[in-house]
């Protein structure tokens, strides 16, 4: 019997690497497809990584990563992505997990995203995780925004998006 391999070491990116995660995250948006969802938005550039507060890889060459921003002061999980080949397999846990602590250790007390409310990997897993929906009224105008571009891009044809947030220790 043989044992399933561990999910590689999260690190930062480096360089080389944001080259490579507009393919990861083109490649973990295929299974959307199945589910009547897409076709989805280009991946981001590799300019926007460069520009994001913090970009974690998972694998050498990436395998996934979570790119994390600020929203109105709050930790906010813009992309998580684990190319289909590698889906569960706890590659997304622990760049959820890094993710979290990456944040908390910045001082964030709560890290918030958004993502599809009936899709199995996306809303579930990450209630899973801690994560719960943050209701309409307490939106910041930050988050309002972004649902609002999401709905620009077309998203929202696809199924419900929520808004989650989870409490980090601290």
């Amino acid at each position: 019997m043989t044992m399933p391999m561990p999910p590689p070491a999260i690190r930062a990116a480096i360089p080389e690497d944001l080259l490579l995660l507009p393919a990861v995250e083109e490649a973990a948006d295929a299974p959307f497809a199945a589910l009547g969802i897409g076709p989805l938005p280009p991946p981001g550039g590799v300019d926007e990584l460069r520009a994001a507060r913090h970009v974690l890889v998972a694998g050498r060459p990436p395998i996934g990563f979570a790119r994390l921003e600020e929203v109105d002061g709050v930790a906010h999980l813009e992309q998580l992505s684990v190319h289909a080949d590698h889906h569960r397999r706890g590659v997304g846990s622990a760049l959820l997990r890094a993710a979290c602590a990456t944040a908390a250790g910045e001082g964030h007390r709560a890290i918030t995203l958004i993502t599809y409310r009936d899709v199995p990997w996306n809303a579930p897993f990450y209630a899973r995780h801690g994560f719960e929906p943050v209701p309409e009224e307490e939106l910041t105008p930050g988050l309002r925004e972004l649902r609002r571009h999401e709905g620009e891009l077309g998203l929202d044809r696809f199924g419900a998006r929520v808004v989650m947030r989870a409490v980090l220790p601290g």
